[in-house]
Formats: C-alpha cells, structure tokens, sequence
C-alpha cells in the first residue's frame, strides 16, 4: 500500500476535473483528496494500492471531456495510514466561490489573462513564516500532513517566488522547520522532510534556469542525511548567483542562531565584537536584513525569527491560512509595506 502525492498540470481546472478524478479514485477503491492550486494545478492525494494508483494516474491521461493533462508529477511515500475513509474533493471556500475562482484560472489559462500587477516601493528582502497548515487540514477534515502537502506543493512555492523576483524582490526567506518543530510526532517529521527534499530537488532546475541562489540557514546537524546532502550541493551549485536569493530556514530558531554564533566568536578568540562584525557568524551573513516579514493564520508573533536581522523590519499578519496564500495575498502585504513609513528610529 502505497501513498502518492501528484501534481497535475495541464486544462484542469473549471472543467469538472476534479469530479472525474473522484469518480475513478471511487471506482478503484482508492482513498485521499484532489484540491486546486492557486496556479491552475491540481493535487491529488491517493492512497492505496500501487496498481491501482498507476491505473488511475493512466485514466486521467486519457484527458475526459474538456480536460487536458500535460504532465503528471508524482511524489511516492510508504503508507502510513488512511487518512479518509473515502475520496474526497477539497474546495476553496463555498461551492460558489470554489467555482468561481476554478473558472477564473480556466479563463486566464485560455485567454491569456495575467495580474500584472507593478509596485513603486518594493521590499528588498520579504521572510514568510508559513502557519496554519495543520489547522487548514482540520477545517478541510483532513489528516495534519495533508495540510503540510497542500502549503508546501513545489508548485505553489515556486509561484510565490517567481512572483516575488517578477516585482522586484532580491531575497525570500521561507522558514520551514523550527528547533521547536522536533516536538511534532514522528509520522508529521517524516511527512514533512520527505515533502521538503522532493521540494529541494525539484527547486535545482528551476534555480539554475534563473540563476537563483539558494542558502540553508538553520543547523546542519540533526536533519536528515539525504536532505542536508541535497542542500549542501545546491548551495555549492548556486553560490555564484547573486540576483535573487532564496534562503530556507530548516531547523532554525533565533535563540539557537545567536547561540551557535556566540559560540564561533569563542572559538575564534575575538578579544572584542559590534554589530557589524557580530553579523559576520550569523547564518544569513552578506544577505540584507528583512524589511518585510509576513506571518500566516492570524498567529501576531515571530517565534524567535530573525531576531538580531529583524530589528526595523515592517510585520505583516494575514489571517490566511499559508495553504491558502497565494499571489493576491502576496501582493497586498507588499501594498501595505509600501504605504508604511520606515524611520528606522529617526523620528
């Protein structure tokens, strides 16, 4: 019994692609959820039987009615547990609103139609704490992960970021596991450091088709051997891109940082330190400081990030839930950045 996590591209949505996908997961006694992406996609969760996985994945290749699939995606993982007791769709909101917005990225795909959307005053360096994944799950009546799988599709964080680097922003910074993230059960880490390994790999041709550096900031100690493998090689493949920096934040925690930056000044026998020359032994070290921090679902804290590098930055909190923040959620925090007023103590 197998678990597959699939991203489907193609004509997908506002054509009853996701009804189909129900009707033959159905047919094949297979469990799980399909739900859309902000960027047009659909993700399908299916568990079950491998055969019959793969005879579902062939079924949908057959592309029923208006529905055009391009390409399939596929993530596999040992099965766990069932997670429903049947299959079922996730919609975005009421049925109204979930079709409203299934036509309107049907339109767009069709038409050409884009939001392109221009600032005056651009954040160079924008951090998002991503929260409200489990909690999305439960509302949705989903298991916890799935919520993990929904936040961190590769698809919709590649959409922020090129979205990001479209408008002008040099430097994202997405936090990903917290020191305090260790205390989640076993089954949620596993689901979770699968889920971001097949986002690292995944990320190393999108990063070297746009030249876009990435830097792990965090300890390097306690994750797993594969994945700290996977980031060492691709901050040594991007480490000569310089336009636009991505820095993902795996076991990191603000406290541990400045911690694990006293004790290099110790071991180095610096006889005195400033704040220019204490940066220096800092995991983002020659990155900016942020200027603008966003936090999902409503939470109104950071949680220890940054806490040396975010001394002026501007807060922002949207009360959306990150598996549901998308690029229009994006675009009104950098609107209200750009409204704000940085003094940075000048009065």
């Amino acid at each position: 019994m197998k678990e597959a996590r699939i991203e489907v591209k193609g004509r997908v949505q506002g054509v009853r692609f996701r009804n189909n996908v129900k009707r033959f997961a159905n047919k094949l006694e297979i469990k799980g959820s399909v739900m859309n992406l902000p960027d047009g996609r659909v993700l399908i969760v299916a568990q079950g039987d491998e055969d019959k996985i793969n005879t579902l994945m062939k079924e949908l290749k057959e592309n029923h009615g208006f529905s055009k699939v391009e390409d399939l995606d596929v993530n596999w993982s040992k099965l766990r547990r069932f997670s429903n007791d049947d299959f079922r769709i996730v919609r975005e909101g009421n049925f109204f609103i979930d079709q409203l917005k299934s036509f309107g990225r049907l339109f767009r795909r069709l038409f050409g139609v884009g939001n392109e959307i221009r600032f005056e005053n651009v954040p160079k360096h924008i951090c998002i704490i991503p929260d409200g994944n489990r909690r999305w799950a439960r509302f949705k009546g989903l298991e916890p992960h799935f919520g993990h799988y929904r936040a961190g599709s590769y698809t919709n964080i590649e959409m922020l970021l090129k979205e990001a680097k479209r408008v002008g922003v040099k430097c994202v910074s997405i936090w990903g596991f917290s020191t305090e993230n260790w205390r989640r059960t076993e089954d949620e880490k596993k689901a979770l450091f699968h889920l971001i390994l097949g986002g690292v790999n995944r990320f190393r041709r999108f990063a070297q088709e746009n030249e876009i550096r990435l830097k792990h900031v965090g300890r390097k100690d306690r994750l797993p051997k594969k994945l700290i493998d996977s980031l060492i090689e691709l901050e040594k493949e991007t480490q000569n891109y310089e336009g636009f920096i991505v820095q993902l934040c795996l076991d990191y925690g603000g406290r541990d940082e400045i911690i694990r930056a006293v004790n290099k000044i110790l071991r180095s026998k610096v006889n005195e330190i400033d704040e220019e020359s204490f940066a220096k032994f800092l995991d983002s070290y020659k990155v900016s400081d942020p200027d603008l921090i966003i936090r999902t679902s409503g939470e109104k804290r950071l949680s220890g990030f940054m806490p040396f590098q975010s001394a002026y930055a501007e807060l922002y909190f949207s009360d959306v839930y990150f598996p549901d923040f998308g690029i229009r959620e994006l675009h009104e925090a950098i609107k209200e950045y750009g409204n704000r007023q940085r003094r940075f103590g000048g009065g």
